[in-house]
């Protein structure tokens, strides 16, 4: 009898985790669960707000529109460029303007300042801007047998001009072509790039 009592008042002791007040909360053993960021890699990237990261894609990979409203005003500016190669045919109907349409160069500067106006209307997810500056300028170089676009966009504003910039000189190139096809269908237009920007949280940045 008294070795039957000694048993019945032996501690349970075989579960190590009774002992252990974080044995009920099966988070306790995962480190992460003390972390309520843990659970967005993005909270600790510090690239999150610049280039390593899609911002017009939500966490499910669909697309969205960026909320800017927190975003200070500031003056941004953008530079962009575009080539239209052409045929010898097409640089010599360029050259003494002789194109059927009339002013191919004077057209299209007007068409690329208009589009830079309507980018938002064209480029779903861009934002609607108040430009203050649309600048383009298309030059025939007969040697190359190419025509130069430039264009340059500034505007005070909670988001860059990048996208105006590049509408501008992508639709400035369409123009030639269209008023050129007749005699030279063979047009290329390439090289459509941002050389320049400045502005917003981001600062400056240079194709060069």
């Amino acid at each position: 009898m008294p070795d039957e009592d000694k048993k019945t008042k032996q501690p349970r002791s075989h579960d190590p985790r009774s002992h252990d007040p974080r044995s009920h909360d099966p988070s306790s053993h995962d480190p992460r669960s003390q972390d309520p960021r843990s659970h967005d890699p993005r909270s600790h990237d510090p690239r999150s707000h610049d280039l390593g990261v899609l911002t017009h894609s939500d966490g499910a990979g669909g697309a969205r529109m960026v909320d800017v409203g927190s975003k200070q005003h500031s003056t941004r500016y953008a530079r962009a460029v575009a080539t239209v190669r052409l045929s010898a045919k097409g640089v010599e109907v360029l050259a003494q303007k002789k194109a059927e349409k009339g002013n191919v160069l004077a057209t299209a500067q007007l068409a690329g300042i208009m589009a830079a106006k309507r980018t938002s209307e064209l480029i779903p997810l861009c934002h609607s801007l108040p430009l203050s500056q649309v600048a383009l300028s298309l030059e025939l170089d007969e040697s190359k047998a190419s025509v130069t676009i430039e264009a340059r966009c500034r505007t005070f504003a909670q988001t860059g001009v990048e996208m105006e910039a590049l509408t501008a000189v992508a639709v400035a190139g369409l123009t030639v072509y269209d008023m050129l096809k007749s005699v030279d269908r063979a047009m290329r237009i390439t090289d459509i790039r941002l050389l320049e920007k400045s502005g917003g949280a981001s600062g400056s940045w240079n194709l060069d």
